[in-house]
């Protein structure tokens, strides 16, 4: 396909994701100035900790530290998935006031971050801070169907499908990292990382005030109270049309071993889940790969921002791609786009290649995350989400660790 018409989509989906955020009187517009706030913070958070944990050491030193960054990585899913995924969906309001605290507790711990920068309490400060990050993720899916029905529709007259919803919250947040990285990379190298967490600080009280600002949801408000045809919206627009099916109505084995899951959302976790691990794998492949050929970080560096290009690629042909498949289409078209880009970067083994893999891994990854969302805000019950959520993103997490741990273990070529 020609470039023009794919430059085309993505200059649409910024319009109108540009449109949902200017727009604040709209409920999915204040969630978009939430998404940016929070994606920025994180952005900081990662930028102040850049150095100190993979490059700046010795290779050695880095596998063992890389190993225990990959089992940090899931100690927060042990506090969100039984303890915090219950209370998503207690009441009435309650998602607002989860991503208002994740946000608060954010501002509150980036200045005692800034203060032990040097030190060992650094650890638990950060894993504090993600714990508050995944929340924040968490109760965002939960919260997209719920803005969605009080949202009016877009430009072109109707309302977003959850799938487009999700890549334009997704795409506003890769924007604002890249925006905030650089004024985040100046002020670590003129400040240091205490500077950059204490900013960080400023941005997640932002956050916290657009929080607030959310409309006040619950589980059980399941008409939309602006707009009459919002149920319209829950529909998928493919040609292939799928219908909620109430979780009571499932055996009552699979509703014991998977209470919050529908049969089709489980096909659809385990093909994302196998997305995320080959994600984390190649990865740490590359930057170990990198690092015994003494390649310059300028290389890895390259890689990533092609990883990022092509998930704001992928992003921009989510709206598109779902008007022709379904969702559960477009995770099968992930998969393989994976398996013949990385058999082709096999086979050509230059680091070009690695780079291109690494677009398109990117790209492949825009396309499901948002694709899967979507089949479980549409099949999972509104009062079930933020568990559903939270346990989904936990297996996903847990998967994405293992694919990062076989090359930091073993050393492929």
């Amino acid at each position: 396909m020609p470039m023009a018409p794919r430059i085309e989509q993505f200059r649409d989906l910024v319009r109108q994701a540009w449109a949902d955020l200017v727009d604040q009187a709209n409920p999915v517009g204040r969630l978009s100035l939430v998404q940016i706030c929070m994606s920025a913070g994180a952005t900081l958070v990662t930028i102040s900790l850049a150095g100190s944990l993979f490059f700046s050491i010795s290779p050695n030193e880095a596998k063992s530290k890389v190993l225990f960054y990959l089992l940090f990585t899931l100690a927060p899913f042990a506090v969100i998935s039984p303890l915090l995924g219950p209370l998503i969906d207690r009441s009435r309001g309650a998602r607002r006031a989860m991503v208002v605290f994740a946000a608060v507790g954010q501002a509150v711990i980036c200045p005692f971050m800034a203060r032990d920068v040097h030190s060992l309490l650094l650890f638990p400060e950060a894993f504090l801070v993600l714990v508050f990050s995944k929340l924040y993720v968490v109760t965002r899916g939960a919260l997209v169907p719920e803005v969605s029905a009080l949202s009016v529709p877009d430009a072109s007259g109707q309302q977003a499908g959850y799938a487009t919803l999700n890549a334009r919250l997704t795409l506003l947040g890769t924007l604002a990292g890249f925006a905030i990285s650089v004024p985040g990379g100046i002020i670590l190298k003129l400040g240091g990382a205490a500077s950059v967490l204490v900013f960080c600080a400023f941005v997640f009280v932002a956050a916290a005030v657009s929080g607030y600002r959310l409309p006040i949801v619950g589980h059980h408000r399941r008409g939309n109270l602006a707009n009459p045809n919002a149920r319209a919206a829950e529909a998928p627009s493919a040609p292939s049309t799928v219908v909620s099916t109430p979780v009571d109505d499932r055996p009552p084995d699979v509703i014991r071993l998977q209470p919050v899951a529908h049969p089709e959302v489980l096909l659809g976790l385990t093909a994302m889940s196998i997305i995320r691990g080959l994600q984390g794998f190649q990865i740490f492949l590359l930057a170990f790969g990198l690092r015994r050929l003494h390649v310059g970080l300028y290389v890895y560096g390259l890689a990533l921002g092609a990883a990022g290009i092509g998930s704001i690629v992928g992003l921009a042909l989510v709206g598109r791609l779902r008007e022709r498949m379904n969702e559960q289409h477009l995770l099968l078209l992930s998969l393989w786009l994976i398996a013949v880009s990385s058999a082709g970067a096999a086979v050509w083994g230059t680091l070009v290649a690695q780079v291109g893999l690494a677009f398109l891994v990117g790209l492949a990854g825009a396309v499901a995350q948002p694709s899967f969302d979507a089949m479980t805000q549409r099949y999972i019950p509104q009062s079930a989400q933020g568990r559903a959520f939270a346990r989904f993103a936990t297996r996903q997490q847990l998967v994405w660790v293992l694919g990062a741990l076989i090359p930091v273990v073993v050393a492929f070529t």
